[in-house]
């Protein structure tokens, strides 16, 4: 998992919007914790090799989407639409409000991915506490937090029950 996110990282190198010498991997004793609790899910080749991940904590009613990364060189294939829509299941089926994210607004593969798949841009008056605390851990990360937003899908009642019905 640590080398999908090394190697997805580097899409944002030379882009001005990461500190290199700031930013850190996401670290192992969260991890752990969040795949212990079946809150990581994993894209994998036909003989088992990781190419795509992503990470979910629970903030509240809020399924938070802490990290997505997909293989550069299995971008663009519909891997990350696939882990995104198995989270936000996921977070329905639980019964969550919604699913958020913090991500860079006008990165291709950042903000307009999110948009299309029904994330919204929340404006400053929308965040919530622990909104502000990950805006500040990803500051002393080096991100440039200027060019980051907000992102949040919410969820309706009624999709809880679809999506069980979709996915058995």
């Amino acid at each position: 998992m640590r080398e999908i996110e090394d190697e997805a990282g580097k899409l944002f190198s030379g882009l001005g919007l990461v500190d290199e010498a700031l930013d850190s991997s996401f670290p192992l004793h969260k991890l752990d914790h969040l795949i212990m609790s079946g809150q990581v899910w994993v894209g994998a080749e036909k003989d088992g090799r990781p190419v795509g991940m992503i990470i979910v904590s629970v903030r509240g009613t809020t399924a938070y989407i802490e990290e997505m990364d997909v293989l550069p060189t299995h971008g663009r294939r519909g891997l990350g639409t696939r882990l995104l829509a198995h989270a936000c299941t996921w977070a329905r089926q639980r019964r969550y409000e919604a699913a958020a994210l913090s991500t860079f607004a006008d990165v291709p593969w950042n903000g307009p991915f999110y948009r299309k798949n029904g994330f919204r841009d929340l404006p400053a008056i929308e965040w919530t506490p622990w909104m502000q605390r990950v805006r500040d851990r990803e500051k002393r990360r080096g991100l440039d937090i200027d060019r980051r937003v907000f992102m949040q899908k919410r969820f309706r009642a009624s999709d809880a029950t679809t999506s069980s019905a979709a996915t058995t």
